[in-house]
């Protein structure tokens, strides 16, 4: 037992040797001020890069399969909330004004929708029509995904990732450990530094998500209406969106209390006339 601590705390020395502390976003209203530690070789144009890679992929296989959506009224619906909360984002992230953001709607059954490293959206309409989404619901969804975007939480796992398998490397070097001990320091130093950030991930998104909805002009209670429909589906097909992202009354708890802290900023979209054309 001592020599597994012994490892955490080396792993630990050496993922903080290899990361940089960064805030990727500022000036918001809900709080979220949780330091990141990145790896320091892993770029954020390198992560975008390679999600650009990735993305492209996935739309061009979409288009050769005749299911990639840029024309119909629907389209135009995800493209026209997309736009309203894009123009927000630089407001919590200045450099995100600069970066190359796509929306893409595809055609299918399935239930999610993301928004990848650099600003790459998709949209499944089975998410929008099974749910039957009004456009704040629609707002709340893609705004808690451009958050994940904004706080380079793609970059942050993968920094991780990075960090636990120098750590795994360097502590069986440094200690003279076998390939059981070292099973059992991944699977300790994955538990301790993963998971607990994934929870505070999801936290972090919808608050950030919220705050852009309603900077855009959408009403912040449709994430709670949004959240229940989604957990009214929980018994039947989950949704993919649901599998990494669980409703719980919880997740509910925290947006409710966080909606009086952006209401102003709501109020403040629609008397600028930032108004939702449809529901």
């Amino acid at each position: 037992m001592r020599r597994t601590f012994a490892l955490c705390a080396v792993a630990a020395a050496l993922l903080v040797a290899g990361c940089q502390a960064v805030n990727t976003t500022s000036g918001d209203s809900v709080g979220v001020e949780r330091k990141q530690y990145m790896f320091s070789m892993l770029s954020t144009d390198q992560v975008n890069q390679m999600y650009a890679q990735s993305y492209q992929q996935t739309v061009s296989e979409a288009s050769s399969k005749g299911v990639l959506d840029n024309s119909s009224a629907e389209a135009k619906r995800v493209q026209a909330v997309a736009k309203r909360l894009i123009a927000q984002a630089p407001k919590l992230r200045p450099d995100a004004a600069q970066w190359q953001w796509d929306v893409n709607l595809i055609k299918s059954d399935e239930l999610n929708a993301n928004c990848g490293p650099g600003g790459k959206i998709i949209v499944y309409s089975g998410l929008i029509d099974t749910l039957k989404l009004s456009d704040d619901e629609l707002a709340a969804v893609m705004g808690h995904e451009i958050a994940h975007a904004l706080r380079e939480h793609g970059r942050e796992a993968m920094s991780k990732a990075y960090g636990i398998q120098m750590a795994k490397q360097g502590a069986g070097t440094l200690l003279g450990l076998g390939q059981d001990s070292l099973a059992l320091a991944d699977t300790v130093v994955n538990y301790s530094l993963t998971l607990p950030n994934s929870r505070a991930n999801e936290n972090e998104a919808d608050l950030l998500g919220l705050e852009l909805s309603a900077r855009a002009g959408y009403n912040p209670n449709a994430a709670i209406t949004l959240w229940q429909k989604m957990q009214s589906q929980a018994g039947a097909s989950q949704p993919e969106f649901m599998s990494t992202h669980p409703a719980s009354t919880n997740r509910i708890a925290s947006l409710q209390a966080a909606i009086p802290k952006v209401m102003p900023l709501y109020q403040q979209a629609q008397a600028a006339g930032r108004k939702p054309q449809c529901g």
